[in-house]
């Protein structure tokens, strides 16, 4: 389980993400980072110290047993990678559909090569 410090709670800091982030699409999901988050309200004295990561699982991807089940495993993928983001970072995991036959593997994967893509140079892949 990821700590409650490094998890996006609320619609507009999911919303900031995706529409300010970059994103990187894989066959299971689509991974949108924001290197630097918004800057926090004045009178906010909790503001996070880490990365922090949010996930959407829509009824797309199955029933509520299979969307808890990939959302669980999400969130174990994304608790091992998590280190590799700034701590000013927000990221937010959208599952696919074809997230719900996926093993653990096969996400871990597909988290790990999306992220090599946003967090790697632009420049040395052409």
């Amino acid at each position: 389980m990821l700590p409650a410090q490094a998890r996006l709670r609320r619609r507009p800091e999911f919303t900031a993400v995706v529409r300010s982030g970059r994103r990187a699409g894989r066959p299971t999901m689509v991974l949108h980072y924001l290197p630097e988050r918004p800057e926090q309200p004045a009178g906010d004295a909790s503001s996070p110290v880490a990365a922090r990561a949010g996930f959407v699982v829509g009824k797309s991807v199955g029933n509520s047993v299979v969307r808890h089940r990939v959302t669980r495993r999400l969130r174990a993928v994304v608790r091992t990678e998590l280190d590799r983001l700034p701590a000013s970072a927000d990221l937010v995991v959208r599952a696919r559909p074809e997230a719900a036959a996926a093993d653990s593997a096969a996400l871990h994967r597909d988290l790990t090569a999306g992220l090599d893509r946003l967090l790697g140079d632009r420049g040395a892949r052409r």
